[in-house]
């Protein structure tokens, strides 16, 4: 029995089982990605970089919370040939098996004072490995969800995977705060930060067990029926999709951006720099990224509603202007001014976030939709994340807490473009059926 012929005798996934199924692996994959960020913050600095200066030793660890970033276009890539080739669900499988096992690793390594400097190697390496399968996991999550949605709720099902990142988020800053509740600091530093990354383990089999239970999406079911699977989906996307390549990559910068200079920056300043303590923020950020949470759903109805790009364009701006607002309220230092702050920040993330992953998979025809909607969610991860929280600490500390902002508009503003420049018509902001 040929491939399309048995995915076709194949039970259609029940509608709960895909959102579940989705919302699922990403909550594990952002989990995995976010502790080690946590991490990067409040104790990679101490154990793994040592260094006489604490400002450089937390520069150092930024840089290797960075690699993932760079990682994830390979895993885009690789991922993407399989989930393009082969279909959704086995390259799901994987993607979630690579980034699973590179966070236990990290759980088990030895620090610089056993190993001296292969500690942070063996660290940047295992940052690697979790940045290659979050680089096939989200794509294939958003997939997994949009090519099972009825007419007229792509940007509803799409939504769900992007509430794994707010859930994510949460459980791994409350395993961080729950662990500083009950551990002394000494214990904290000599065993404690390894229990969230060995806990990953027990979340992972339960995404195995989920991803296991589904069959193949109907779009791509589709792709093989007609026979139009391309032989490398990443060659087909540079040569032949390069302006939804460049500009969706542009459209998701400014969402990039203002995420991670609201957790890993605000983070590393608020306990390094404004006086609050660890213990004082990580609740801070539990309870702003609740708003993070509540703000995707309607964002993936309003999505709906009026289209994709619309939503974005809306959003884009607010974020620009927020930017103006960045230094003067976190630089209040006072737990108001840095309550409304963060509560703001993560309403604007949640509403650039929840359309997103939708609008970049209609970019892209189904035959390289893995491959495409991938690679532009990760190209802008490197330009948007994988060094704002770097680029912020050296703004902040060579020219004050303002230039912070004025990046994070500058983004918006780019992504605002590029969101003009794509024009109205097309994929990308319309709730039409999926391209074939």
């Amino acid at each position: 029995m040929s491939v399309a012929s048995s995915a076709a005798s194949a039970p259609a996934n029940k509608p709960r089982t895909v959102l579940f199924a989705s919302l699922i692996g990403t909550t594990i994959e952002f989990y995995d990605f976010y502790i080690y960020a946590t991490a990067a913050v409040l104790v990679f600095p101490r154990l793994f970089f040592p260094a006489a200066d604490p400002a450089a030793a937390t520069l150092q660890s930024l840089a290797t919370f960075a690699i993932a970033f760079f990682a994830r276009p390979v895993g885009s890539a690789v991922f993407g040939h399989f989930g393009d080739r082969i279909g959704r669900k086995a390259t799901l499988v994987a993607a979630l098996l690579t980034m699973g096992l590179s966070t236990v690793l990290i759980g088990l390594l030895p620090t610089y004072a056993a190993i001296g400097t292969l500690a942070p190697l063996l660290l940047a390496l295992c940052r690697f490995g979790q940045g290659l399968g979050l680089g096939g996991e989200w794509g294939g999550a958003v997939l997994l969800a949009t090519e099972n949605a009825p007419p007229g709720k792509r940007a509803w099902y799409g939504m769900f995977p992007q509430l794994g990142a707010p859930i994510g988020f949460f459980l791994s800053g409350g395993t961080f705060l729950l662990l500083g509740e009950v551990l002394s600091d000494a214990e904290f530093f000599a065993w404690g930060w390894r229990v969230p990354f060995l806990a990953s383990a027990l979340l992972v089999a339960v995404g195995l067990w989920v991803r296991l239970k589904i069959t193949e999406t109907p779009d791509f079911q589709k792709v093989l029926d007609r026979n139009e699977r391309v032989k490398v989906p990443a060659v087909a996307v540079f040569a032949n999709h390069t302006r939804a390549l460049v500009l969706g990559t542009l459209i998701a910068l400014a969402t990039f951006v203002v995420f991670y200079l609201m957790t890993v920056f605000a983070l590393s300043w608020g306990t390094s720099k404004l006086g609050f303590s660890r213990q004082q923020f990580l609740l801070l950020q539990l309870f702003a990224v609740v708003f993070f949470a509540l703000t995707i759903p309607p964002s993936a109805l309003l999505a709906d509603r009026h289209g994709r790009r619309t939503a974005m364009i809306a959003v884009s701006a607010a974020i620009a202007a927020f930017g103006l607002l960045y230094g003067p309220l976190f630089g209040a230092a006072t737990l108001l001014s840095a309550g409304v702050f963060m509560v703001l920040g993560m309403c604007l993330v949640g509403f650039t976030y929840g359309p997103l992953g939708t609008l970049l998979a209609e970019l892209f025809p189904a035959e390289v939709r893995y491959t495409g909607a991938s690679l532009t969610f990760n190209f802008a991860g490197i330009l948007g994340a994988s060094l704002a929280p770097y680029v912020a600490t050296w703004l902040a500390t060579n020219y004050g807490l303002e230039y912070v902002g004025y990046y994070l508009s500058a983004a918006a503003l780019l992504s605002l473009l590029a969101l003009v420049l794509a024009g109205p018509q097309g994929r990308a902001g319309r709730a039409q059926p999926a391209a074939h």
